[in-house]
């Protein structure tokens, strides 16, 4: 920002459009460092995001090759009558809802904000539009 104390009538027009044009600059420097920021932010908060879907993702892959064969053997045993692949069904689809579980949490807090920075973004775009054609 323009900091000279000089009275109006000694001021050049150069001067005021050297003044201008600097803090137009340091504008556009203040506008693309919130931008950036808030980029970074949305890069934590898809990471976090990810990181859940990718735990529930593993989890599912491995509960459901441990625990189905474990349970499966176990109900069988319990239940001499029930057919194996029923109780492959049985403990598979309970290991399956639990991953899906984990996945929708992720998937939820992903959608549950906008990966793009609208209001600096559009505030940029507004300081170059007055910028390249001041009205």
């Amino acid at each position: 920002m323009a900091t000279d104390t000089k009275p109006l009538a000694e001021t050049s027009t150069t001067e005021l459009v050297s003044g201008i044009l600097s803090d137009a600059q340091d504008l556009l420097k203040q506008q693309f460092n919130l931008f950036r920021h808030e980029v970074v932010d949305d890069v934590r908060k898809t990471r976090e995001a990810a990181t859940y879907i990718g735990i529930g993702a593993g989890a599912g892959l491995v509960g459901s090759i441990l625990l189905t064969m474990m349970l499966v053997h176990v109900t069988v045993w319990l239940f001499p009558t029930f057919p194996l692949w029923g109780s492959y069904a049985v403990w598979g689809a309970t290991a399956f809802i639990g991953a899906a579980v984990c996945i929708v949490i992720g998937i939820r807090k992903l959608a549950s904000f906008n990966p793009l920075p609208d209001q600096s973004a559009e505030a940029l775009k507004e300081n170059v539009r007055w910028i390249t054609h001041p009205k």
